[in-house]
């Protein structure tokens, strides 16, 4: 205390009238972590879908068809006779998606109406009626996910899905259906881009985007004699597709 009290009394000796002290220096404060919050683990994306790419704004399927124009993107166009875009009510709660057309929509331009195209037709009908639903194929939409037939009616390719894919993602989102049923391994794969076959998951539902999907076997198979099984399962997997979309 004397030595402070010495040292004023000579800085008033040298005539300093004020003295002033410095502000304190502090160090910056240290970062606190944010509070942790439990993130409850979300459930795994599927692989890639062959479904690419966004729709333009205001989109419509005359945008569509114009856009797909004479369309030689891929090598299904060399052994094509018609662009088979799709067809059905524009208004459609239900859609169906295919593989890709056979000989008959390759002459007519127009999806699933061979054999396997009547069939769906009445299983269509036919389940509608007893169930009580009053629809008919004509109030639902049916496309495929390739728009032109490969050679020999092989599968389509992956190259051949993702480039046709692109238009029908377009066409599913104008849609905007209260649900999508896929028929056979080939337009699932697609649509979920799992690997698993048709047999373990028809009969269950999925999602594409923010539409649920229900997974059947293609009519083309169920026209085999030997697929009496099969054909009972469709008939329980189109029940519960309508009753979802209808009631």
């Amino acid at each position: 205390m004397s030595d402070l009290k010495s040292l004023l009394e000579y800085y008033r000796d040298l005539g300093v009238k004020e003295l002033y002290r410095a502000a304190p220096i502090t160090a910056p404060p240290i970062p606190q972590p944010l509070p942790f919050f439990e993130i409850p683990e979300m459930p795994k994306a599927p692989l890639p879908t062959t479904l690419p790419g966004l729709s333009p704004e205001n989109d419509n399927f005359a945008l569509i068809r114009a856009d797909i124009g004479d369309c030689r993107r891929c090598r299904l166009c060399e052994g094509r006779n018609k662009i088979v875009f799709g067809a059905g009510n524009p208004q459609a709660k239900l859609v169906f998606v295919g593989e890709a057309p056979g000989q008959e929509e390759d002459i007519q331009g127009l999806p699933f109406v061979g054999r396997a195209g009547q069939l769906l037709t009445q299983m269509i009908n036919n389940t509608a009626e007893k169930e009580g639903i009053k629809i008919t194929r004509d109030d639902v939409y049916i496309a495929n996910v390739a728009k032109c037939r490969p050679p020999e009616n092989r599968a389509p390719l992956p190259d051949e899905m993702e480039i046709c894919g692109q238009f029908l993602a377009r066409q599913l989102e104008v849609l905007k259906p209260k649900a999508i049923c896929a028929l056979g391994g080939t337009s699932a794969k697609a649509l979920l881009g799992l690997k698993e076959g048709v047999t373990k998951m028809r009969g269950n539902w999925y999602q594409w985007r923010e539409f649920p999907v229900m997974v059947t076997y293609h009519p083309s198979f169920l026209l085999r004699a030997y697929n009496v099984e099969a054909k009972r399962e469709a008939w329980l997997d189109l029940k519960k597709v309508l009753h979802f979309v209808y009631d």
